[in-house]
């Protein structure tokens, strides 16, 4: 059931959601969170359906925040509310409200969202473009538990994500972070089966993606040990390789699909790696809604790296001055190379045991 309403108010919102309600036989609430969706009239038909994928494992009401441009400036001085309202069949498993902002209340998205929270309910707000560099304290982002950026739809990405580690408070993550799940649960099973100490690691992927620049500085932070960021083709991650004192383990994957997980003196294994969409993602983030210590470790600790290597200025820690780049805490040199399978000889690199 669809419901429009033009130059309306969150009170005549929240009527109409009880009305749609017990039309379709379902008067009560069975949402377990709000998710606000902060976005432009470009990104808001995919922003939804991902959203309404997603319902299906988390029940929960959707709010899509679109602030509309107003051309002239006699429009931005008048404020109007237009909102649809979707129950039922056309809202997943939940409810969704689209909210189109124009003039003056666009600079006060907050007093409209907040009336039409679920009570007693966590709320997660998601940008799925042009987050604010602050998320805690953007006024919508203030009202939630949870705040989900993704730094892959920036311009400027790795940019980006040392502007988030200046700006993190507990709450944040980041779809990027969330990209490398399985590619972190693949390589901390693969140093189970092992008793080894890996002395350097190299993580080869797409020259300006903010995935394996978090998987690079993941492993630095983790393993204490040098890692080198090299660049491919992609799609996305197309390598890991560790060098341990036991042999290489390495894994790769050149189509964005399969992978194969090869480690010394066992015989290659297939893994599948395939690339998630949009739904997936945000279904992953909203089965926790407690702070990521570990993104937030990872983010922290490639911080100053990055601002140097996108800021220019003096070479940072980490940071040769003819440019090349690594993750802390051993400098080594940043090439551009094809799959990480080429890549069988051993570099002598400086041993250091996995924390």
């Amino acid at each position: 059931m669809k419901t429009d309403l033009t130059d309306t108010t969150a009170s005549k919102i929240n009527k109409a959601l009880v009305k749609a309600r017990r039309a379709i036989g379902t008067p009560a609430v069975g949402m377990v969170l709000t998710l606000v969706i902060v976005t432009d009239e470009e990104n808001a038909y995919d922003a939804l359906k991902a959203a309404g994928d997603a319902s299906r494992e988390h029940p929960s009401r959707t709010l899509v925040v679109i602030k509309r441009v107003s051309r002239s400036p006699r429009d931005r001085t008048q404020s109007r509310l237009d909102a649809e309202v979707r129950v039922g069949a056309d809202a997943g498993t939940g409810e969704t409200v689209v909210l189109r902002l124009h003039g003056e209340v666009v600079d006060h998205a907050q007093s409209v969202v907040l009336p039409l929270l679920l009570p007693d309910a966590p709320v997660v707000v998601w940008w799925p473009v042009n987050a604010p560099l602050d998320p805690a304290n953007d006024p919508l982002g203030a009202l939630a538990q949870r705040r989900v950026t993704d730094t892959y739809a920036c311009e400027q990405p790795v940019k980006e994500l040392a502007a988030r580690a200046d700006a993190y408070t507990p709450g944040d993550t980041d779809l990027s972070w969330t990209r490398i799940t399985p590619w972190r649960s693949m390589l901390a099973a693969a140093l189970d089966q092992v008793a080894c100490q890996v002395q350097g690691v190299e993580v080869e992927g797409e020259e300006f993606n903010p995935s394996c620049e978090l998987l690079a500085m993941w492993l630095a932070d983790r393993l204490d040990v040098p890692v080198r960021r090299t660049r491919s083709a992609g799609p996305g991650l197309t390598a890991v390789r560790m060098d341990t004192d036991c042999g290489p383990i390495v894994l790769d994957r050149a189509d964005g699909s399969l992978a194969t997980l090869a480690i010394q003196g066992q015989p290659k294994r297939a893994v599948a790696l395939k690339r998630r969409d949009t739904a997936e993602l945000i279904a992953e983030e909203l089965r926790r809604l407690d702070p990521d210590d570990t993104y937030a470790s990872a983010l922290r600790y490639g911080v100053e790296r990055l601002k140097q290597e996108n800021g220019g200025g003096a070479p940072a820690k980490g940071e040769r001055e003819s440019g090349e780049r690594v993750a802390v805490p051993a400098p080594v040199e940043s090439v551009a190379k094809g799959p990480a399978a080429e890549a069988t000889a051993e570099a002598p690199v400086k041993r250091a045991a996995a924390k």
